[in-house]
């Protein structure tokens, strides 16, 4: 048994296809099979059920699994507590970040963040909140930057900043500064099921049961929603840093909320037995240098829970 063999056992395990795991380790479909089988062979057992597709773990095999992902993560925190005591910012870090952040975050701190850390390479990928929960246990992700409170306790949490939330809607208002009950149910454009932002506007308005609209649209994108309410379409609720990207007449449909303002609290998550705390603490720096002052400070809002 190799350490390589158990990284082609979690290869295949997350891709469950054995010519997609080849290709993730760079290596040929043949010689991925033959040290898996040669594992299998040394320990008496079938990790994975071939006459499946996709191939799955057997009940065994999950319990191999299980301990080569731990013995794996074990040598990957060796190989940080070596790199911290040579002093070295090197290595790998993978980010994970909700879509509704990654627009208008990530552009704030990349490019500064590469020039400053030659010598780490930075892998940026985008997923919903479970997921990047479900990756980071699994060793498949460093860190996710996302909104919290997780009530996770196998997750840390290290909160970053506070975005305050608008109203963008396709008609006006009698009043400047709005309250969650002044938006009618009917009118809310959401996001589909899965995005934090999406429970937090529905446990903003208290919804339960929404009334039935002639336009039921669900979405993925922020950037889907804001188009419809530009066409005049309904009304949606949008972070800071979104409001920041629409044009001057587009900001005309922008309503402040009364005080306390509600916002979203946007966070770095770790596993709690994550190691890379120096690769964390520059890329905080990096991603707090890009954001405004005013959103450092909570004063004067509301964490709108999800």
């Amino acid at each position: 048994m190799n350490l390589q063999q158990l990284e082609y056992v979690l290869a295949v395990e997350r891709h469950r296809h054995f010519a997609k795991a080849a290709a993730s380790c760079h290596v040929t479909q043949p010689t991925l099979s033959m040290m898996v089988q040669k594992l299998e062979e040394e320990l008496e057992i079938k990790i994975f059920d071939r006459s499946k597709q996709p191939v799955v773990p057997t009940p065994v095999g999950e319990l191999i699994i299980e301990q080569a992902r731990k013995i794996m993560l074990e040598v990957s925190r060796l190989h940080d507590i070596l790199r911290q005591q040579k002093s070295l910012l090197t290595g790998n870090l993978r980010v994970g970040i909700i879509p509704t952040l990654a627009p208008y975050l990530v552009h704030r701190f990349i490019n500064r963040f590469l020039e400053k850390y030659p010598g780490v390479h930075l892998s940026v990928s985008e997923h919903v909140t479970s997921a990047i929960l479900k990756r980071l246990k699994k060793n498949q992700l460093d860190v996710g930057i996302l909104v919290s409170p997780l009530n996770d306790t196998a997750i840390k949490e290290t909160p970053l900043f506070y975005e305050p939330l608008f109203v963008y809607s396709s008609h006006g208002y009698e009043k400047h500064y709005l309250l969650p009950e002044d938006i009618e149910p009917e009118e809310l454009l959401l996001l589909e099921e899965g995005h934090c932002l999406r429970s937090q506007i529905m446990n903003l308005c208290e919804l339960r049961r929404r009334a039935e609209s002639r336009l039921n649209y669900q979405s993925g994108s922020l950037e889907t929603l804001m188009r419809l309410v530009g066409t005049g379409q309904g009304v949606t609720i949008l972070p800071a840093m979104a409001v920041e990207t629409l044009s001057t007449e587009q900001r005309l449909h922008v309503f402040p909320f009364s005080a306390p303002v509600p916002m979203r609290e946007v966070s770095l998550a770790t596993h709690r037995d994550f190691l890379k705390n120096d690769l964390i603490a520059v890329l905080r720096e990096e991603i707090m240098e890009g954001i405004p002052e005013e959103f450092k400070n909570k004063e004067g809002m509301q964490r709108v829970e999800i």
